[in-house]
């Protein structure tokens, strides 16, 4: 799994979750990983969570921190449970590094993370793993601002969070544990 820091900025707005886009973009060829930095605008043409489409939501931050990842020869059950490693890998990097999370932590519910403040929860992050033609891919984002988002949310300056080296730990983490799991499925023999 080959990874990536984009240190331009890059306005998210749905046409980035397409088949070999870290490869034609930023040349990184295969399974791969890139995490980014830019405003969030998915319009419905783009929308790819059906739910989302039905409900008629809005996908929208004035900044976030996005994470791309593209794997070859996978199916969409394989890209949803990793979908869902990428999220719990961010939730525990913040939960144990983060300054503002000592006392609450943050807490996951399928793909999406969220911080409790009383009654009410906060959503700090968005995702969807779909494939295509080619490939099996995952857009995971978080808040870097509350800025421009169309729910209450929480942010990575909330909690004191710096994007670019937190990006550059999970984008650390998840590339190690891919290879990992991939090396797991070469070492074993088959029942008989």
């Amino acid at each position: 799994m080959k990874k990536k820091f984009i240190s331009k900025k890059i306005n998210y707005d749905g046409g980035q979750l397409k088949p070999l886009y870290a490869y034609v973009n930023h040349k990184l060829h295969g399974d791969s990983i890139v995490a980014f930095i830019g405003a969030c605008d998915v319009g419905f043409g783009e929308m790819v969570d059906a739910e989302d489409l039905v409900a008629g939501a809005q996908i929208k931050s004035d900044l976030m921190l996005h994470f791309i990842i593209e794997m070859f020869n996978q199916n969409l059950m394989t890209a949803v449970s990793l979908q869902r490693l990428i999220v719990s890998i961010a939730q525990n990097i913040l939960n144990s590094t983060a300054p503002q999370l000592k006392s609450a932590k943050l807490r996951r519910s399928g793909d999406d993370l969220y911080l409790d403040r009383g009654s009410k929860a906060f959503k700090l992050s968005i995702s969807i793993a779909s494939i295509s033609p080619v490939s099996s891919m995952i857009h995971f984002a978080l808040n870097i601002t509350n800025d421009g988002t169309p729910v209450p949310t929480c942010s990575l300056k909330d909690l004191g969070v710096d994007p670019k080296s937190f990006a550059e730990k999970v984008l650390t983490a998840f590339s190690e544990e891919y290879i990992s799991i991939v090396e797991a499925t070469q070492k074993v023999r088959p029942l008989v």
